[in-house]
């Protein structure tokens, strides 16, 4: 096929596939390495933390949690696109 919109067209595709992909290995490799919210058994212990503990934690939390919501909008604005260029497709 020698039409040059469909060879357009087959190639933001595969390049919006490939960078969905991406997009997803990021979001569950960031989503795998952050902590549990739940205290499960430990809630029983009622352990305190201290100051250091806390802000260690809080700020490598705070970085994954915002690199699991960076990932995953990008990974749902380039499914709205693909899906839009399906439609729109010749």
């Amino acid at each position: 096929m020698n039409n040059p919109q469909y060879t357009l067209y087959i190639t933001f595709t595969l390049i919006f596939v490939a960078l969905l992909f991406i997009a997803a290995i990021i979001a569950i490799l960031v989503v795998l390495f952050q902590k549990s919210n739940s205290d499960g058994i430990q809630g029983i212990t009622a352990t305190s933390e201290t100051f250091f503990g806390k802000n260690k934690g809080r700020s490598i939390e705070s970085k994954l949690k915002k690199w699991a919501w960076i990932s995953l909008i990008v990974l749902g604005i380039l499914s709205i696109v693909v899906y839009i260029v399906q439609i729109i497709a010749p």
